[in-house]
């Protein structure tokens, strides 16, 4: 009898949509390596696709979250995504065709305002029901706004694979604009040589190339402007992040405002620089009897120079666990900070943040205590090639390729194969 009762009583859940419920908690606690991958699973109810591609500048490391076809995933271009992003009309789903990954196919794409970030579906199922695109608006919001949290707050491990990940991508492009630079003037100065008689092929294939180079020349300009960020912008986001705060209490920022001729900022320093400013002014709003903060940013070419001060009675106290989160962001990016506490006086905050980052010493190569074919690994990753391609230069099973990465990764000390490389490339490994 009493079972029965407790079996009325028990509410009757068997309704909910676990399947989904489960996958929005995924979503919501997935790092950002593998936001991509639990969206496309949550959508695989509602709408299936060949490939799923996130595109967010806020992410200045990796600004493409990729899931699906390893054709599409590894071949999609940032030009791509900004072309799709332009035709968007406004906030609800978009279908039509457009070129992905070198081909025209069938997309579905949405934006997110407050980010601007894009979603984009390849090859999606027809004949969605209009319950599906409102779950797919959903859940592409619920993912946008994670990764614009995460990035706002991004702990120290996200600061330095971003660094990394922005000093290869530098390298990378300007490789490829040398390279591809050198071919395409060689082929307009053959083109123009009075040794051709066909005046109509030579004036079309110029036209042509001149376009191709300009092209080209845009990509590296859009690829260095997705890793830095002007310093100024950068400080009148700051303003805007503070904005609610000065609205809704009794305290005055005073913003000293960097030269607008400053050197342009890396990413990751730009948002280490604003996640530890805002860390700091909300700290400072906890102590009692603050009334005024002043922030400044000022830039010495080599450095990103910061100073937070308040009119308080000097409680802050520099052991403090939220001071010391900020003191690892600043650690991250290899930068320094200071706290002078005046009683009765307030607090003055020094932060200095390197623009660049730190030299690789000589002999690190040497001091990795590299097998020598961990070493071998190391420069075919450096080299870019793929584990399946390393198997088969090596001819090693691709499971062998993984331990020996996982051995690099303990003994180099990085996370990701984008430290890796970039590391292997700073000792000077190609």
């Amino acid at each position: 009898m009493t079972q029965l009762t407790e079996s009325k009583r028990r509410p009757d859940t068997g309704a909910l949509p676990w399947q989904l419920l489960d996958a929005i908690a995924d979503i919501a606690q997935a790092p950002l390596m593998r936001i991509a991958e639990s969206l496309r699973t949550a959508l695989a109810p509602f709408i299936k696709c060949s490939a799923l591609v996130i595109f967010t500048e806020d992410c200045t490391g990796r600004p493409q979250k990729k899931a699906g076809e390893e054709s599409i995933v590894s071949r999609v271009s940032i030009p791509e995504l900004d072309r799709v992003r332009a035709a968007i009309p406004g906030g609800d789903p978009w279908r039509a065709k457009a070129v992905i990954a070198g081909k025209e196919r069938e997309v579905l794409a949405l934006g997110y305002a407050p980010s601007n970030a894009l979603l984009v579906l390849t090859d999606p199922a027809e004949g969605q029901s209009e319950d599906s695109e409102r779950v797919l608006s959903y859940l592409w919001r619920l993912t946008a706004a994670r990764i614009q949290e995460k990035v706002s707050d991004a702990p120290p491990s996200y600061l330095l694979e971003s660094r990394a990940a922005s000093a290869e991508r530098i390298r990378v492009t300007a490789e490829l604009v040398d390279q591809h630079s050198t071919t395409l003037e060689t082929v307009l100065a053959a083109l123009r040589s009075n040794s051709m008689d066909d005046h109509a092929a030579r004036t079309a294939v110029t036209d042509m190339t001149v376009k191709a180079l300009i092209s080209l020349r845009t990509l590296n300009d859009r690829t260095s402007d997705l890793v830095e960020e002007p310093v100024s912008t950068a400080f009148e986001r700051l303003r805007e992040d503070l904005r609610p705060l000065m609205h809704f209490s009794n305290i005055d920022i005073q913003f000293i405002e960097p030269p607008a001729n400053g050197r342009a900022l890396p990413g990751e320093v730009a948002h280490a620089a604003r996640a530890v400013v805002r860390g700091l002014v909300l700290a400072i709003a906890e102590q009692p009897d603050v009334h005024r903060v002043r922030a400044q940013w000022d830039c010495d070419g080599e450095n990103l120079l910061i100073n937070v001060r308040d009119d308080g009675r000097g409680e802050l106290s520099p052991e403090a666990p939220n001071i010391e989160r900020l003191r690892q962001r600043v650690q991250a990016v290899n930068g320094r900070m200071s706290l002078d506490v005046m009683q009765g006086w307030g607090a003055d905050i020094s932060v200095v943040l390197p623009l660049d980052p730190p030299s690789a010493p000589a002999g690190d190569v040497a001091a990795w205590g590299l097998a020598a074919r961990e070493l071998e690994v190391l420069q075919l990753l450096a080299a870019g090639q793929r584990n399946r391609a390393i198997a088969a230069e090596l001819n090693v099973s691709e499971n062998t390729v993984k331990f020996h990465i996982r051995n690099l990764f303990r003994k180099l000390d990085v996370r990701s194969r984008t430290e890796a490389i970039a590391l292997a490339h700073s000792a000077g490994l190609r």
